[in-house]
């Protein structure tokens, strides 16, 4: 089934119930993707693009804060859950981490300035702490997993955003396409495991809205900050703030981006007393698509 069938597919039809989760090695060619790889959208495609900047380091955090939480872990099932998680996000760091060099630098796009700041944050800002007290370094990582489930819930969303949109009816490079639906339906397929082990630890509804007050803004800072550092780059000429946004709303409009509405929909969600991630996305659909997706079937060749 092409890219563009699974884009008008129903983002919640019949669900298989839980399914085994196991990373899946991926081949992407990118000679061929020219920066502006959803035609006639520079904005909307520096905007999708920006996630490159950003998914690596804070992906290998994820697997860096899972490896230090599963010693912890008594239920086996959790357990098995958190290792395929893990896996599946150490191969989104590796290939959004390729992407930085076979498709931005060689486009123009120089990253490393972005990436040491990134590094900063996710590394240093983000890292374990070195207290001396077991039980304030305990308190720490809990901390850590609520962040790492209210920044799920948005990958969770953006996840079924990448399904069930408009790229391929507007002719978007079929590699970065298949790039972000495969991550994509990932993100959907895992999407329960963080809010899991997260409530494993201390099931709270403070923790659970002070870690999406936290989350939220910094997740905007970053994004815009990410944009603009690609829009200042561009080797095609420097892109104006007023015309980004224009860019951004053209986008929005057309499909080819998550619209305001819909984040900001997504975030009251998530402070439902009632929340539950599977309320997002479909994991049927997601299977169906990493059952397709050309990178994953190059790889498996």
């Amino acid at each position: 089934m092409s890219n563009a069938a699974y884009a008008h597919q129903p983002s919640h039809d019949f669900d298989p119930g839980p399914v085994e989760l196991h990373a899946r090695n991926v081949e992407f060619e990118w000679e061929d993707t020219p920066l502006h790889w959803i035609p006639n959208h520079p904005v909307s495609s520096n905007v999708i693009s920006m996630l490159n900047l950003l998914l690596p380091e804070g992906e290998r955090w994820f697997v860096q804060t899972y490896n230090e939480t599963l010693p912890l872990v008594k239920d086996e099932e959790l357990a098995s859950a958190m290792r395929g998680f893990i896996g599946q996000e150490a191969m989104h760091a590796e290939t959004h981490d390729r992407v930085l060099w076979e498709f931005l630098k060689n486009n123009g796009v120089d990253p490393t300035p972005f990436q040491r700041q990134m590094e900063w944050v996710f590394r240093k800002v983000l890292g374990p702490s070195n207290h001396p007290d077991p039980n304030v370094r305990h308190k720490h990582l809990v901390e850590r997993l609520w962040l790492i489930a209210a920044i799920e819930h948005y990958t969770a969303v953006l996840g079924d955003f990448a399904l069930n949109n408009t790229w391929s009816e507007h002719n978007a490079d079929p590699a970065m396409t298949d790039l972000f639906r495969w991550h994509g339906a990932e993100e959907v397929e895992h999407r329960e495991v963080a809010h899991d082990v997260a409530s494993y630890f201390g099931d709270s509804y403070l923790k659970r809205g002070r870690a999406m007050l936290a989350v939220l803004p910094a997740l905007l800072f970053v994004i815009n900050r990410g944009t603009r550092f690609i829009a200042l780059n561009d080797p095609a000429g420097r892109t104006g703030y007023v015309r980004q946004w224009f860019g951004y709303f053209r986008g929005a409009r057309k499909g080819l981006l998550p619209t305001m509405r819909s984040i900001i929909f997504a975030t009251f969600t998530y402070f439902k007393p009632t929340f539950r991630p599977s309320q997002v996305g479909s994991t049927s659909q997601a299977v169906a698509y990493l059952a397709s997706s050309p990178a994953a079937r190059a790889a498996h060749k």
